[in-house]
């Protein structure tokens, strides 16, 4: 079987796409992440080089997540057999379609099915996040606290493990990588953000000023009917005066009217 196009955005290695090519799967990878999270192309893949360990009928095409949890449970104890083995990283990071876990995935398999080494790989990056999107964006458009920790935690992952501990756990390394990276970016590029300014409540005095000998208070009337007392006190230093006026409701006298 021949294919007229190579995947959109898969990230692959133009052997590891060529390899694929040549296994006459029966359907190609266009979308590398999501293709993949089910497990049954990847048990495909190895039924080519192990058709008595990978029986295709015994995979499901579903998309659902306990679908994929039997597949891919099926394909670690079949892994086994041939003392074989997967990074579980990549595994649940494939799974809940976690960028690039996938694509590290198929290049994994490569290596393992033909002992073929990838050239200009340095090594494997965990790091199974959108922090590379959110580089390629705007300061402006990239994501606050809450839109990483949406971003990165999948709610399949909350599914598969619905503790309340380990969620919590999940999300505080994403915050605490988020703010890193906000540190970081601002440590690196100091003109590009607004310096921060105190607002009225961190500028205003927490305690009250003693009184002093020497203040003098006298009322001024309003036309509004109200009455302002103003208040002189020198400063500590004596050199400067200052004026503070505090407005003193009145109250307003109303008439009864008898119907």
């Amino acid at each position: 079987m021949s294919y007229a196009q190579s995947p959109k955005k898969a990230g692959l290695p133009r052997e590891v796409v060529k390899w694929l090519q040549s296994l006459d799967l029966s359907f190609y990878p266009k979308n590398v992440r999501r293709d993949l999270s089910s497990g049954y192309l990847v048990a495909e893949i190895f039924s080519r080089y192990y058709p008595q360990d990978f029986p295709e009928h015994s995979y499901d095409k579903g998309t659902s997540l306990s679908a994929k949890q039997k597949n891919w449970s099926r394909i670690e104890q079949a892994l086994q057999k041939q003392n074989l083995h997967l990074l579980k990283e990549v595994v649940d990071g494939t799974i809940h379609c976690k960028p690039g876990a996938a694509e590290l995935l198929v290049q994994e398999v490569y290596t393992i099915l033909t002992n073929r080494s990838i050239r200009d790989v340095e090594g494997p990056e965990l790091d199974f996040t959108d922090q590379e999107y959110q580089e390629l964006l705007p300061t402006v458009a990239r994501s606050t606290a809450s839109k990483a920790i949406k971003n990165n935690l999948r709610i399949t992952e909350i599914m598969a493990k619905p503790d309340i501990s380990t969620n919590q756990r999940r999300a505080e390394v994403i915050l605490h990588r988020h703010l890193e990276h906000k540190a970081a970016e601002r440590a690196l590029n100091p003109a590009r953000h607004f310096k921060v300014k105190p607002n009225l409540g961190q500028w205003a005095t927490k305690t009250l000023l003693p009184s002093r000998q020497g203040d003098e208070c006298f009322n001024s009337p309003s036309s509004r009917g109200t009455t302002s007392k103003l208040c002189s006190s020198s400063t500590w230093s004596g050199a400067v005066v200052s004026f503070k006026e505090i407005k003193v409701r009145q109250p307003v006298r109303r008439s009864l009217v008898n119907y």
